[in-house]
């Protein structure tokens, strides 16, 4: 092997090596930048400033476009309070989404819908939380009592939907009156 050939394999390593790395750090910086601006379009349109809570709700792409199924997701947490949705806790939470100007074809719905078809993280009822206590402050107690009974009737109504046995008995199992418990709670 003659000298001169390993010097431009070499040579050629090097460049295709930090031709690689460039195209790393150039993939980095266009998500950061992404990413800001998604935070930046989610604080506009929610009102939110904390960067922490900014940063979750990111990740849990939640955007500007589907904001509106975040205020849904203390209902999906009721339907799948017991472990598994049924087709009438379905219904109650996209009739909810389209009261609530969610169409069929928004982002928001379509997120809605994976929620519904797959349990989501744990973590989205967190991010939930921390939403609402950086909602609050910024309401009037008349304002926040309003959103709190409107959110607790249409989640109650999701856990109404599925319960008794044939119409009869307690229409809300001991799973869902906890998490309409804990919803309750996010209001302080």
């Amino acid at each position: 092997m003659k000298k001169g050939s390993f010097s431009g394999r070499r040579n050629e390593l090097e460049e295709k090596f930090f031709t690689q790395r460039d195209e790393e750090l150039l993939r980095a910086l266009r998500e950061k930048a992404a990413s800001q601006e998604r935070k930046r379009a989610l604080a506009e349109a929610s009102g939110i400033e904390d960067e922490d809570l900014l940063d979750q709700l990111d990740r849990l792409e939640v955007c500007g476009e589907t904001l509106a199924a975040l205020s849904l997701v203390p209902l999906v947490a009721v339907a799948w309070a017991d472990g598994k949705i049924d087709a009438e806790e379905r219904r109650a939470v996209l009739a909810a989404a389209e009261q609530r100007g969610i169409e069929r074809d928004q982002a928001g719905y379509q997120l809605l819908d994976r929620w519904l078809g797959k349990k989501p993280n744990a973590r989205l009822l967190e991010v939930w939380r921390g939403y609402v206590a950086a909602l609050v402050p910024s309401l009037s107690d008349t304002a926040r009592e309003a959103l709190k009974k409107d959110l607790l009737g249409r989640a109650r109504a999701v856990a109404e939907a599925a319960g008794g046995l044939l119409g009869f008995g307690n229409k809300i199992s001991a799973s869902e009156q906890a998490v309409l418990d804990d919803l309750q709670k996010a209001f302080g």
